[in-house]
């Protein structure tokens, strides 16, 4: 099924156990505009609450999987005299939001990411990309201090180092730089994208969902220094006697896949 009324809106198509979210304004690169913050969130939500999704890919239409936010709202919100919520706060709960997602979440990276779309990528658990992709975080250039969390998700993911220099020096890097340094889990040629991408996504649609949900959110939380360790403790002895694990030993008895 297909969410298609608006065609420069982000697109939803839910195939089987796999949602995918396309951001849809090539002409733009997929630059997202103030509007596209809250159809995310929207659409976020959507995936969360339905039991029979189990992974969701986040790509992009045409050549790049998107330039970023809208730097005409930044600037609107840069000479107003009156201080309203900042473009970059606005993203940063996509972000964050897409970051803590329920399901286990792809980013597709069909070409260049730029600016805060290094982070939206960087917030789901798996990057695929192609061998012609780029990247690069023009923060310094623009005069513009990043939001914090996005700071610290540059930080725990790529490594402090690797975080100072994308964001000080505004560097562009390319593909085998993007893999070299965690950026991306997986670098493929484009005609192996989509194979890549599908063998991942089934993977993880095939895993216990509960358990997965659980892990992620406590791998996380270790990785903001913020793990709620007796919800993590709980959820560990709940699993214990759950129906997750009790068809997970039988179908490794009888040498079949789980039914989860």
């Amino acid at each position: 099924m297909s969410d298609t009324a608006d065609a420069t809106s982000p697109v939803l198509d839910i195939t089987g156990a796999r949602a995918t979210i396309r951001l849809n304004r090539p002409k733009h690169l997929n630059r997202l505009q103030a509007e596209d913050l809250s159809d995310l969130v929207k659409l976020f939500d959507r995936i969360e609450s339905d039991p029979a999704i189990r992974v969701l890919v986040l790509t992009g239409t045409g050549r790049a999987l998107s330039a970023g936010y809208d730097l005409n709202s930044v600037a609107e919100r840069a000479v107003s005299a009156s201080e309203q919520q900042s473009a970059g706060s606005a993203f940063e709960v996509v972000v964050n939001r897409l970051e803590d997602l329920g399901v286990p979440t792809i980013c597709r990276l069909n070409g260049g990411v730029y600016g805060g779309s290094t982070d939206l990528a960087l917030a789901c658990d798996f990057r695929i990309g192609v061998d012609t992709a780029e990247m690069f975080m023009p923060a310094a250039r623009l005069g513009l201090h990043y939001y914090p969390s996005g700071i610290k998700r540059y930080v725990t993911r790529l490594g402090v180092d690797n975080a100072k220099k994308l964001f000080l020096t505004a560097a562009r890097i390319s593909a085998p730089e993007m893999l070299r340094i965690g950026y991306l889990t997986a670098m493929v040629p484009v005609e192996f994208l989509d194979e890549e991408v599908d063998k991942l996504a089934s993977v993880l649609a095939g895993n216990a969902p509960q358990a997965m949900r659980g892990m992620k959110r406590a791998i996380n939380e270790f990785a903001r220094g913020e793990l709620d360790e007796a919800a993590a403790d709980q959820r560990h002895r709940d699993s214990m006697r759950g129906d997750e694990i009790k068809e997970g030993i039988k179908a490794f008895a009888e040498k079949r896949a789980p039914r989860f």
